[in-house]
């Protein structure tokens, strides 16, 4: 048995006991019952995850992967393809959104080459751990094979081990490849059967005469790839090396019992493929925000998760994610730090007497 078999094996649902004792805190504490709406069920929602009553997730870490795709060659999207080693380099300056926001929550930062097609070897603070050179065009070939799936699949696995040894109790997951909301559609279609104008958006702002292209182009890889109940066999055939890292960094987390704050479309089907290959996983994943791009949508509705946030963001890179955080935050806060009515001295029932 692989490593990835045994750790898919060890993943467990949430505690349900757990988030049954934070929903009785919650009753119990100085405000009227269900009075912080959202911000109580996300408190819950932790408490069950991490398997902890009063649970903590300080001390973020920010996992960015990235990774070339093939189908760039076929022009889907406005940026060429050097773009992507050119914001590896920029992530690594400091200089990039991700950057900038996770400063704002004291995350740890790591950026991991997974597949780069100009190789980011010489990028000081680049975590290199590549599978190939960018995947095959999947609009003529798969994107990489069964093994290579699995490989980056436990790229993910290591980068999240990274985080844990760094003391990070909660994950945010981004990414960065020119042309992968094509993948990612592809991946979406493939697994929800929605068609290509419910799922294909303009990525990086392309205009009509390109977005019908692009259509095109991800027909075309649905018509080539074989119809496969495995989802590993399908994540091998249209999907992305950076899509496969983040899809084993949820499991990863999911294994750990660690939340994972989830991004926008990209990250959103990556975390789908993550809960194909194991249902218990989806326990694990909160959505950070629902972005711009027209599929995120309908992948958030695959994944049976409401969004946090909604701030007409289309970046990726984990930003939506990072700016959704500090809700989790707030909520272990309440939830830890707020009195009880008997603490308080507070009466608990409200008046039911007539006028």
């Amino acid at each position: 048995m692989s490593n990835l078999d045994i750790m898919l094996e060890s993943i467990q649902p949430a505690c349900a006991a757990s988030r049954a004792a934070a929903l009785a805190r919650l009753d119990q504490l100085t405000k009227p019952r269900g009075s912080l709406g959202r911000l109580e069920w996300l408190a819950a929602e932790l408490a069950g995850i991490t398997a902890q009553p009063l649970p903590r997730v300080d001390a973020p870490a920010v996992l960015v992967f990235a990774a070339d795709h093939g189908i760039a060659a076929e022009g889907v999207s406005a940026f060429p393809q050097e773009v992507s080693a050119q914001m590896v380099a920029n992530f690594a300056a400091g200089g990039a959104a991700i950057n900038v926001l996770a400063k704002q929550i004291d995350a740890y930062l790591e950026v991991v080459d997974v597949g780069v097609v100009t190789s980011c070897e010489g990028i000081e603070g680049v975590i290199i751990d590549r599978v190939r050179n960018g995947t095959g065009n999947i609009a003529v070939e798969d994107a990489m094979s069964l093994d290579e799936a699995r490989e980056a699949l436990m790229v993910g696995v290591r980068a999240v081990e990274r985080a844990r040894h760094q003391g990070c109790r909660s994950l945010i997951l981004g990414e960065m490849g020119i042309a992968n909301t094509s993948s990612s559609s592809a991946l979406l279609a493939a697994w929800t059967g929605l068609s290509l104008q419910q799922v294909v958006g303009r990525g990086t702002g392309i205009d009509d005469q390109r977005l019908a292209h692009k259509c095109r182009v991800i027909e075309k890889a649905l018509s080539r790839a074989r119809t496969e109940a495995d989802p590993l066999a399908v994540l091998a055939q249209l999907g992305g090396l950076e899509i496969a890292a983040m899809a084993g960094a949820c499991l990863a987390a999911a294994a750990a019992r660690l939340p994972v704050v989830v991004d926008g479309f990209i990250a959103t089907v990556a975390a789908l493929a993550a809960t194909r290959l194991c249902p218990d996983a989806s326990d694990y994943l909160i959505a950070g925000h629902r972005s711009d791009e027209s599929g995120h949508g309908h992948a958030l509705q695959a994944l049976g998760v409401e969004p946090l946030l909604s701030l007409g963001l289309r970046l990726g890179e984990g930003s939506g994610a990072a700016l959704a955080y500090p809700l989790l935050r707030s909520a272990c806060a309440v939830l830890a730090e707020m009195a009880t009515f008997d603490d308080a001295g507070v009466t608990a029932e409200p008046e039911t007497r007539p006028l």
